[in-house]
């Protein structure tokens, strides 16, 4: 297996508070990271270049008949599915033989307090006003709730083995646990037509709906302390799944404090798709997959500076700036992260062009307004947390802002 990061390339950063890495680089035509310039090394690895990519499309009459929601275009992939079905391994268990919760319960928020304690992790979902909390110590035994919250039917998802939590919109479609794992990643699949998806892919690598991938929504990983004081008037998910488990138990270990498997120095179970020793291999990520290619940014950077804002210009160049994303210049492409305190999460955003600052916890524009880091008045790119080596397994050819 090639290790790409032999030949990874330091850029300039335009700050000397955080650095940029690019493994594998921009195309001569800036048009983006998903095809790779040393063809060799991408054969080698079963890589799919973007020529091969564009053309991977699902099956018109499968999209059209299922009634799962599916994303226009299709996620873009750094690996072809044959690739990726080849890698699939057994995670130990028989399909479904870790259970999904299909008729979830819940509690007020103000109830569940006397069971949770402040620094525990839970995923904390809000859809047209209505919020929700899924704490990872039921999910790490289930992986899956099929849930229906502010009127959209929607599947709550969470690898323990990459540290990930993923939402997806069903339309009534529920999703199981298939007992695979490709990357360490849970693969799901759809009980409508038995299609499998790697949870942090999002797109389907076998069945009937190959090639299509599934519309996200963001799950924010929150300390329960702080889900509590912004979201008091929320629901937790309830112990009560119909399944006999010690949720006070968790088998990898603990995030509260982290211990084990979740140890940041700790390896993995199984052999990663690529390798990249530049981090530990379970240190906490923000990954995005916008058009311009895969970008990886350290969490702990971005928390720090309150903002870290990415920008590629027409030349294949990068420049990074923490504490304020820069306006003008010449980038065909800006994308800002910035921390918000109140539930320690970060957000990522697509640049205007225009300058941005990080002034008290707060974002200010440049006519001088203020506005809270969940609400910039920018476009919302998506992304999710991940452990370092899944990321970096599934988009070797990632920028990362470090």
């Amino acid at each position: 297996m090639t290790d790409r990061s032999r030949r990874a390339v330091l850029a300039t950063a335009g700050s000397a508070v955080a650095a940029i890495t690019v493994a594998g680089c921009l195309g001569d035509d800036g048009d983006g990271l998903y095809e790779d310039d040393d063809a060799e090394s991408a054969d080698a690895m079963g890589n799919a270049t973007s020529a091969d990519l564009a053309s991977l499309e699902a099956d018109e009459s499968a999209v059209e008949a299922t009634a799962l929601p599916i994303a226009d275009p299709s996620l873009p992939l750094s690996y072809e599915p044959e690739v990726l079905r080849e890698e699939t391994i057994s995670g130990g268990v028989p399909k479904d033989g870790i259970p999904s919760i299909d008729e979830p319960t819940f509690q007020p928020a103000t109830g569940a307090d006397s069971r949770m304690d402040d620094g525990d992790p839970v995923f904390g979902v809000e859809i047209d006003g209505e919020a929700r909390a899924y704490p990872q110590s039921i999910l790490v035994y289930h992986e899956i709730v099929n849930d229906d919250i502010g009127g959209e039917s929607v599947a709550i998802t969470y690898c323990p083995l990459t540290g990930t939590a993923m939402g997806f919109y069903r339309n009534d479609v529920e999703f199981g646990v298939s007992g695979n794992l490709v990357n360490s990643n849970l693969i799901m699949y759809d009980r409508e037509d038995d299609s499998r998806w790697p949870q942090m892919l999002g797109t389907a690598i076998d069945g009937p709906l190959e090639g299509a991938s599934l519309e996200e929504f963001r799950i924010h990983w929150v300390p329960w302390e702080r889900w509590l004081e912004a979201h008091p008037d929320s629901e937790v998910l309830t112990e009560d799944t119909g399944f006999a488990r010690d949720y006070g138990s968790d088998p990898y270990g603990a995030y509260n404090p982290r211990t084990r498997y979740y140890e940041p120095e700790s390896e993995p179970m199984f052999q990663p798709l690529d390798e990249d020793d530049r981090h530990p291999p379970k240190r906490m990520t923000l990954g995005a997959r916008p058009p311009e290619g895969p970008l990886a940014f350290d969490l702990e950077v971005v928390a720090e500076a309150g903002l870290v804002a990415l920008e590629l210009n027409d030349r294949g160049e990068t420049n990074v700036t923490t504490g304020e994303a820069q306006g003008g210049g010449d980038a065909v492409a800006q994308f800002i992260a910035v921390y918000e305190d109140r539930l320690d999460t970060v957000h990522l955003y697509r640049g205007d062009g225009d300058p941005y600052a990080h002034e008290d916890g707060a974002i200010v524009d440049g006519d001088g307004e203020s506005h809270a880091p969940g609400e910039v008045p920018l476009e919302s790119v998506y992304a999710y947390d991940a452990m370092w080596f899944a990321w970096m397994g599934f988009y070797p050819n990632s920028i990362v802002v470090d």
